[in-house]
């Protein structure tokens, strides 16, 4: 038992990965699409402009990038003014009810942006993610205020390799 408590030290190997090109996959920042309407209730624009980014092209299609952003629009179109109608309304009685008026106008913009989100997910297993692209809905602060707004976000999908026993 001799040397039972000796400490010995092994001399450390240098070990160096070596990164093979093949293995890395640079995936470009994703595309933001801003709101560009003249009106926005709890973040939500009331449409979103269909010019075709640049950051797309090679990717997708412009004629499918704007039938995406129509459809969108359409979404928006029907109920954008019902919340602000609301917002309106709720906005008058907020002082006789404690705040409580302004509740159907938070659900009735919860339940546009699940739509959104729905047409989203039905667009991207339907198209997009076969052309390696995400689409989402997402909430970014402004670029001139500390104010949130939703944008649509157009995430690049690393390429993943097939892996083929030789």
């Amino acid at each position: 038992m001799e040397g039972f408590d000796a400490i010995y030290y092994e001399e450390e190997e240098e070990i160096v990965e070596e990164i093979e090109p093949a293995d890395v996959s640079l995936v470009p920042d994703p595309v933001i699409i801003r709101g560009a309407g003249n009106m926005t209730v709890f973040g939500l624009s009331n449409r979103f402009s269909t010019d075709f980014p640049a950051g797309l092209v090679s990717r997708v299609a412009p004629e499918e990038f704007k039938e995406t952003v129509m459809r969108i629009n359409t979404i928006l179109k029907k109920t954008l003014p019902v919340n602000v109608k609301w917002l309106f309304c709720g906005c008058l009685c907020c002082c006789c009810t404690l705040g409580c008026s302004l509740w159907p106008v938070i659900c009735l913009s919860k339940r546009t942006q699940h739509s959104l989100n729905k047409l989203l997910e039905w667009e991207n297993s339907y198209l997009y993610n076969k052309l390696g692209l995400h689409w989402r809905l997402s909430k970014q602060q402004c670029d001139s205020s500390s104010m949130m707004e939703y944008v649509i976000l157009i995430e690049f999908l690393p390429k993943i390799p097939i892996y083929r026993p030789d």
